[in-house]
């Protein structure tokens, strides 16, 4: 039914499930900005919910998402207030209903909840070009696409994605990219498109920086620890990992973060190699703070070519050195920083380790670099450059 959302499952902002559900809040008075994702507002939290829940200030946001299966015989469409203001929107389509069929099904709910609102004003943002298919026919003020990655190289994209992309960055106003290198190579398809790489929120990760206590699932891990959070999927190196376990067994390994496109069997096993599973936004910097090292062991093939990681200024905004393969745009960014050591073997992986544990001895230093390669790199500028671009496109 959908190709990235059954592997994505509730984690979310934050820790804390028993504040009251939020009311859906709809103002007439100011357009309406309807993101269509392939990726599920309560899954990890990243650039879409960063953006939305600031362009939630501006405009009523809507958040479409891929459709679930329902054993209820016809189709409807769940819509989930969040706190920021934000709609999720819900296809559920029963059993069977697929390819053009559930695209139809997909417009008329779309279709009969923008009429229900009485929305006036449109501007689409997408993520998927996907969506297109059942979108194809609105007549937005703005259309916006914000390339995070090339999603024609992850597991199992659809094969019509490639065109659809085509299709969609020529109905676009603007493109955003995820990266510098994302932006190469989808700007000659568009002139007017944008680079954006990944930002922070400071603050949220700053936290790492202060003494606090471990969690309980952490706090029994020996040290040296070297730590990684974010989705375990084909985009990790996973032979790495186990050679850089196996030739320091005296580090430990810790990796937080949802298993999804991969078998769990294949990951390396180890009694240094820690699997902590999924956590919240809100949980990240506690554990971050127990770390010496952060590190990025992906894997160099097509699904990592063009990615920029929002780890990188997050793992710097918590005060903590960073070891990571050579992925292009971590290399351009960061390479010459001194505090993001780059490694292409295991070997190498070991030694730039071993450096930057001792980077982090001189923790004065490290943070004051740290503060100046970030910047304005937040997620508040980001934003505001955003809307500018929106602004002029208009």
């Amino acid at each position: 039914m959908s190709w990235a959302g059954p592997f994505q499952y509730e984690i979310g902002k934050s820790p804390d499930k028993s504040a009251e559900p939020a009311e859906v809040v709809f103002d007439e008075q100011i357009p309406t900005l309807l993101c269509l994702s392939h990726l599920r507002w309560s899954f990890v939290y990243q650039r879409p919910q960063h953006l939305m829940s600031r362009f939630a200030r501006d405009f009523n946001v809507l958040f479409c998402e891929e459709p679930i299966p329902t054993e209820d015989a016809q189709p409807w469409l769940e819509v989930r207030p969040e706190e920021n203001g934000v709609q999720v929107l819900i296809p559920h389509l029963p059993a069977g209903c697929e390819g053009e069929a559930a695209e139809r099904v997909q417009r008329n709910l779309l279709d009969g909840y923008l009429a229900k609102l009485g929305v006036n004003e449109l501007l689409l943002w997408y993520y998927t070009p996907m969506s297109l298919a059942f979108s194809d026919h609105l007549k937005p003020k703005l259309t916006v696409y914000d390339c995070m990655d090339e999603l024609s190289a992850f597991h199992g994209a659809p094969p019509k994605l490639i065109e659809r992309e085509l299709e969609l960055m020529r109905r676009a106003n603007l493109v955003f990219t995820g990266g510098h290198s994302l932006y190469e190579a989808k700007r000659k398809h568009h002139d007017n498109a944008h680079p954006f790489p990944s930002s922070v929120d400071v603050e949220h990760f700053a936290a790492a920086r202060r003494p606090q206590a471990d969690p309980p699932d952490q706090a029994e891990i020996p040290r040296p620890r070297l730590g990684f959070y974010g989705v375990i999927d084909e985009r990790l190196d996973l032979a790495l990992i186990a050679k850089v376990a196996a030739q320091r067994p005296d580090w430990q390994i810790v990796l937080i973060g949802p298993v999804v496109k991969i078998d769990p069997a294949l990951l390396p096993q180890r009694d240094n190699i820690h699997y902590l599973g999924a956590r919240t936004y809100d949980e990240l910097p506690s554990y971050l703070a127990g770390w010496d090292v952060a590190i990025m062991p992906f894997a160099l093939n097509e699904s990592t070519r063009f990615i920029s990681p929002t780890k990188t200024p997050e793992y710097l905004a918590g005060g903590r050195p960073v070891v990571s393969t050579p992925i292009t745009d971590v290399v351009r960014t960061y390479g010459d920083t001194g505090i993001v050591r780059i490694a292409d073997s295991p070997e190498a992986f070991v030694a730039a380790t071993e450096a930057a544990l001792a980077d982090a001895e001189d923790r004065d230093g490290l943070l004051a670099k740290a503060d100046e390669i970030l910047g304005d790199m937040s997620w508040d500028h980001t934003w505001s450059l955003m809307k500018e671009k929106m602004q002029c496109a208009t």
